[in-house]
């Protein structure tokens, strides 16, 4: 069983040396990451999974009949990187695999309803975090937290 670690995310933001003015920015967003998927991965964990797979849930979630190809094109990993998550959710069944129609070569992933399940659960953990922290900076904030992570998302 993991360690209850619910509040070790935030815990050592304080201890560290700052040898930049932007540390404090790059800190909270490790440690904000940290809290967003704690609960989450603790769930994953719990299932024999974990982040790489739920990427890949997440993503095949929101495009059924997604090739191999372009789901290796939105992680932004390599082929490598995604074959053993992959294979795993594939032999666990979470995920399902034909053959595409119009390219015989192409293999399109759909989420199986135990996939579903899964992948809505780690979500919802991770969307709870997020709502709670909206609620909390209310509209303006959360507006600023998106423009800022747009801006960031679109720079790489």
């Amino acid at each position: 069983m993991m360690p209850k670690t619910s509040h070790a995310a935030g815990l050592h933001r304080a201890s560290l040396e700052k040898l930049h003015d932007l540390d404090a920015a790059l800190e909270l967003m490790y440690y904000g990451w940290r809290g967003m998927t704690l609960q989450a991965d603790e769930y994953l964990a719990k299932q024999g999974l974990s982040r790489p797979h739920h990427r890949i849930l997440y993503v095949v979630a929101r495009r059924p009949d997604i090739a191999i190809g372009t789901l290796i094109e939105t992680l932004g990993i390599s082929k490598q990187a995604l074959n053993r998550p992959l294979n795993l959710l594939l032999d666990r069944k979470l995920l399902t695999s034909r053959r595409s129609p119009e390219q015989h070569r192409s293999k399109l992933l759909r989420l199986t309803e135990a996939g579903q399940r899964i992948e809505k659960k780690a979500s919802d953990y991770e969307r709870k975090v997020m709502c709670e922290a909206f609620d909390r900076v209310g509209a303006p904030g959360a507006a600023a937290w998106m423009a800022v992570m747009e801006t960031i998302a679109d720079s790489s």
